[in-house]
């Protein structure tokens, strides 16, 4: 059985990640971490409680560990906002009370208690920055040969960015802009890392046509949830949205929905193209995801919501 630790940074991709990850079988969650990045951190710590007691029912102890890592580069303030609805939403709510815990260490520390404690590797998914990963490492480097594989959303190697602010160039990715620096201590670790960039989702948009999906099952609860997310954000024809961080999270859960590659690559740290990685000779090796299979992955998607 597949052990995960999911580390999080509270955006709707990334709640929707964590009820995938709390529907599927034949895994054992062992913590997961949020972080103050493209989400809130109040919001998504407490909506990260309410969806485990509303949908966990097969892992025991899980609490959710409250990051205290902080941005070199802070994500624009309105895309964090719909943190804050997702955690007001009705279905979330209607208990009234919250059951589940806070960890009580900051999820770096959280991270290296349950990578000690487990007793084989296990997978880390990642759908924000690795800073507390970086951080980790920092604290206790013997964690390294606890991580079977890094799965994470982030970067991208083709050149284009989505960072448009006035200390960025444009070519580096939001997750690695944040904090340039643990991309780097983490890509100097030996951690076997399979990235899905920019380049990787582009045959999953965040569609009229998804939405609607969604909303013909809404009798799953759990389907509900993740129409009533998705609505919270509104796309642009300039600006269209990719089920980035569910691809990651679902590529963990099955890798044959993923097409990818091998290549050699390193992050810039500094200067106006800080957090871009590039492709290099001299990099270290990583896997890149280049496509997915939309069919199988709306199939297994579909799946784990409905059961």
């Amino acid at each position: 059985m597949k052990k995960i630790y999911f580390n999080h940074d509270g955006n709707i991709d990334d709640l929707v990640s964590y009820l995938l990850l709390l529907k599927a079988p034949d895994i054992k969650l062992l913590g997961i971490g949020a972080i103050d990045a493209d989400g809130y951190i109040d919001p998504s710590v407490d909506a990260c409680r309410k969806m485990t007691d509303l949908f966990n029912v097969r892992h025991d102890n899980l609490e959710i560990a409250r990051s205290n890592s902080r941005a070199v580069n802070q994500f624009p303030h309105e895309w964090r906002m719909a943190t804050y609805s997702f955690n007001y939403l009705p279905i979330l709510n209607e208990k009234g009370t919250v059951t589940t815990k806070e960890a009580p260490l900051p999820a770096h520390l959280d991270m290296i208690d349950k990578l000690k404690n487990a007793d084989e590797p296990i997978t880390l998914v990642m759908t924000g920055p690795l800073t507390d990963l970086a951080r980790a490492l920092d604290v206790d480097p013997s964690i390294e040969n606890k991580i079977d594989k890094l799965y994470w959303m982030g970067g991208s190697l083709d050149g284009h960015g989505n960072v448009m602010m006035v200390n960025a160039d444009g070519t580096q990715e939001w997750n690695a802009f944040w904090d340039p620096y643990a991309v780097k201590r983490v890509f100097d670790s030996k951690i076997d890392i399979q990235m899905v960039g920019l380049e990787s989702t582009e045959e999953l948009p965040l569609s009229d046509s998804l939405r609607q999906h969604w909303a013909s099952l809404r009798k799953y609860p759990a389907m509900d949830l993740v129409g009533q997310g998705y609505s919270l954000i509104v796309s642009v024809p300039t600006a269209e949205l990719y089920l980035w961080d569910v691809l990651t999270t679902m590529n963990a859960l099955y890798p044959e929905i993923v097409t990818t590659r091998e290549a050699k690559a390193s992050v810039i740290t500094d200067g106006l193209a800080a957090g871009r990685i590039v492709e290099s000779e001299n990099g270290r090796p990583i896997t890149l995801v280049t496509s997915a299979n939309k069919e199988l992955f709306y199939q297994k998607m579909d799946e784990l919501l409905e059961r």
